[in-house]
């Protein structure tokens, strides 16, 4: 296991910069989570701390030693990929212990290393098949192994669940987790899902365009967002967020509506801002309600244990989280009352602003 630091790293492909001065730090035996949309830098980021691309600028290490120019078999690292990266013609002992045979370790060594890692990700009974007789999770699993079985102080994760089932990831998320848990070494995560970040990661990373919006353990994240990227990106369903101007009560809307906030800053009295509500923190009432805000029930989709509701109300489309079965109807008026003390506030500039 080993400490990982990132410095300072920047990738420009000629003159367009993909990663724009990243700053992390993963210490020993963490899990630590790169999350965000498509095209913000996180697989980038993984690559070149696996040696995979060269850096533009800054300084990564793994230990004590700087890696910017150790080439990837030399920084006792293993990758798992989305693809699986399986060889076709070799059974599944033979792709777990390909890595071992071209370093020369000795047979035995290489089976008993085998057989460890096959126990513990439940391979045993398939170390003779071959990769078209497997399932996708249990290919997954086989990746997994191979990475295991090499036994390096730092695991690379590339979306590794993106091409499973929605079961199938539920089920891998945990077997990560879990196998983590035992084995302690520290592992970096690249997703684009918040999901798996919230619930694997013991620190998550959120990048957006290049750079690091955030970093904080799930619920620090998910309660106490930097920005207004951060609070709309983690969270399923997403942050509501409407505009008003801030005044002694609460944020007024145009309408005259006063959202409720619990302690509004003295300093930003008068100041277009953006409120931010998490769906589970609206209460549906009965409309005509005083201090509430008239809406009218859009769409609404149960999932058995939750129902979310789509509504219009003013300043656009909210959603709503209700943790009971629901007996509305489209078309149907209600009123929303923001449990207030649960309501962030944004600057113009989308920067969260802290509550007295």
């Amino acid at each position: 296991m080993a400490h990982v630091s990132i410095r300072d790293v920047r990738k420009s492909f000629g003159t367009v910069s993909i990663i724009k001065g990243v700053d992390v730090d993963v210490q020993d035996g963490e899990f630590v989570i790169l999350v965000g949309p498509s095209g913000c830098g996180k697989s980038t980021l993984l690559r070149m701390i696996a040696g995979l691309e060269d850096i533009t600028g800054g300084d990564i290490r793994i230990g004590s030693r700087v890696v910017n120019d150790v080439p990837p078999k030399d920084r006792d690292i293993a990758m798992v990929f989305q693809s699986y990266a399986l060889y076709p013609h070799m059974t599944v002992a033979e792709n777990m212990a390909f890595s071992l045979r071209l370093k020369g370790v000795p047979q035995a060594e290489q089976k008993r290393r085998v057989a460890d890692a096959a126990a513990s990700l439940g391979l045993t009974t398939l170390l003779d098949r071959y990769p078209r007789q497997l399932s996708g999770g249990q290919r997954q699993r086989v990746a997994m192994g191979r990475a295991i079985v090499r036994d390096p102080q730092v695991f690379l994760f590339d979306e590794p669940l993106s091409n499973l089932d929605a079961k199938l990831r539920v089920q891998m998320r945990a077997e990560i987790k879990e196998l983590h848990q035992r084995l302690k070494t520290t592992t970096i995560y690249v997703t684009h899902d918040q999901i798996e970040a919230m619930t694997m990661a013991d620190k998550i990373v959120v990048m957006h365009d290049g750079i690091v919006e955030q970093i904080g353990a799930p619920l620090d994240l998910y309660d106490r967002p930097a920005n207004r990227f951060v609070a709309g990106f983690i969270g399923s369903p997403a942050m509501n967020f409407i505009e008003g101007r801030l005044e002694q009560g609460g944020l007024a809307l145009p309408s005259g509506a006063i959202l409720p906030l619990e302690a509004p800053p003295a300093a930003a009295l008068g100041s277009r801002l953006t409120y931010g509500i998490r769906p589970e923190h609206l209460h549906v009432e009965p409309s005509g309600i005083p201090g509430s805000i008239p809406a009218t029930v859009a769409v609404i989709e149960p999932t058995g244990a939750d129902t979310t509701l789509i509504v219009k109300a003013e300043g656009g489309n909210l959603t709503v989280m209700l943790r009971d079965r629901c007996t509305l109807r489209p078309g149907e008026a209600v009123a929303l009352r923001p449990v207030a003390h649960q309501a962030h506030l944004f600057d113009e500039q989308g920067r969260r602003i802290a509550m007295v």
